[in-house]
């Protein structure tokens, strides 16, 4: 039998009416019927005591998606032929439901998200008239997954540089549909804006980063609402939502002075740490990166070997208070095989060197997210947004214009 002869019933306690199925769409199991009561015994309703109660007219009801292999990434939409409708719920099985609004006519509910891949969902939907129905439908599974890696880790507590950061697994061509379902809230207001880029390691990138540093106790909140966006060609399907909060901490700057050779760490606009160092070597790979960059990590004693950043076998040794600057490699650490030079010249591999109490006293006060601010002549270049968080390096007018919303 085709589906346009298709036809089912749904009876009320008072009467029971005949549902066709409306044609491009599939309709609900059966009707939502308005039907009348039975004979006033007060007469209030105008008819008297005794009368044949009248029957309303009937009401269709249609649902876009059906089947077993619905198209995902739409909205679900369910319609009414004749009426209004009252209620409407669209739940997933595993738990979850769509949200959604009603058109001005009352005729039409649309899903706020789109419909996930391979979810099987329940629709029930109810009448200003009192019927009731219910449908169902099973999206199609995703033919590939895309996932992403969120920074920083949830309720971490940052310098007031650490951007909100995230890195997909694959590529993303649909970047209006993936910015638009990641959802930034701050507990002051603070102002900001998506950035697309390359990371360091190749793959696609977004951040989002207020126009100055934050503001010491901002809260900042990411609902990343991904199920069911697909990141377009080559990228696949996003098939569950992601979620991050963390707090601004107190206001920090590291202030590295390449031509003076000093480096100073600043609270709330004091000194409270003024050292003598040694950077990179000027003229050639050895060179330091200047401008901001932001510290990633503090990753205490490591192995340190210039083969894995491109420079020969130059090094190969441990190395203690260890602070990432650059997924280049550009560390600030202990180097006390280099004590000659600090404050005299830059003679490292480009790196950030310090006696090791020096380094000791600014690993315990440095909070990852801390802006590293390098200044001097001394540099092979500006650190890139990509190469660890140099987003801080574009104007706030450039960093907007990155953004897929305009």
């Amino acid at each position: 039998m085709s589906a346009a002869r298709h036809t089912t019933r749904f009876r009320s306690p008072a009467c029971h009416a005949r549902l066709a199925l409306v044609a491009g769409t599939a309709v609900l199991g059966a009707l939502l019927t308005a039907c009348s009561g039975g004979a006033a015994a007060s007469g209030h309703d105008g008819r008297k005591q005794g009368a044949t109660p009248s029957k309303a007219a009937d009401t269709r009801i249609a649902v876009n998606l059906h089947g077993t292999a619905a198209a995902a990434g739409r909205p679900v939409t369910v319609t009414v032929a004749t009426g209004r409708l009252r209620t409407v719920t669209v739940a997933a099985d595993g738990g979850g439901a769509l949200t959604g609004r009603l058109s001005a006519d009352g005729r039409t509910w649309t899903s706020d998200r789109p419909a996930a891949p391979g979810t099987t969902y329940r629709v029930e939907a109810k009448d200003t008239g009192g019927g009731g129905d219910t449908a169902g439908f099973t999206t199609a599974a995703a033919d590939k997954v895309n996932k992403l890696t969120l920074a920083p880790g949830k309720n971490a507590t940052v310098g007031i540089a650490q951007p909100l950061s995230i890195v997909f697994d694959h590529p993303v061509k649909n970047r209006a549909a993936v910015e638009k379902a990641l959802k930034v809230s701050t507990s002051n207001d603070t102002e900001g804006s998506w950035g697309w880029l390359v990371d360091y390691s190749g793959r696609d990138r977004v951040d989002w980063r207020p126009e100055e540093y934050w503001k010491s106790g901002t809260r900042i909140t990411l609902d990343a609402e991904l199920n069911g966006v697909d990141s377009g060609s080559s990228g696949g399907w996003f098939v569950r939502d992601y979620a991050t909060t963390f707090t601004v901490g107190s206001s920090q700057v590291v202030k590295v002075d390449l031509d003076r050779h000093r480096l100073a760490l600043k609270r709330d606009g004091r000194t409270v740490m003024d050292v003598p160092m040694s950077a990179g070597t000027p003229g050639g790979d050895r060179a330091s990166w200047r401008g901001t960059a932001v510290l990633m990590a503090k990753e205490g004693t490591i192995n340190m070997n210039s083969e894995t950043v491109g420079l020969g076998n130059a090094y190969d040794k441990m190395v203690d208070f260890s602070m990432r600057l650059t997924w280049s490699g550009m560390y600030a650490h202990a180097a006390p095989w280099n004590a000659a030079y600090f404050g005299v010249a830059n003679h490292s591999s480009g790196c950030v060197g310090m006696s090791d109490a020096d380094a000791a006293s600014l690993y315990r006060a440095a909070h990852v997210g801390d802006p590293f601010e390098i200044t001097g002549a001394d540099a092979k270049g500006t650190v890139a947004e990509g190469n660890g968080y140099g987003a801080w390096n574009v104007s706030w007018a450039d960093w907007r214009t990155r953004s897929a919303l305009g």
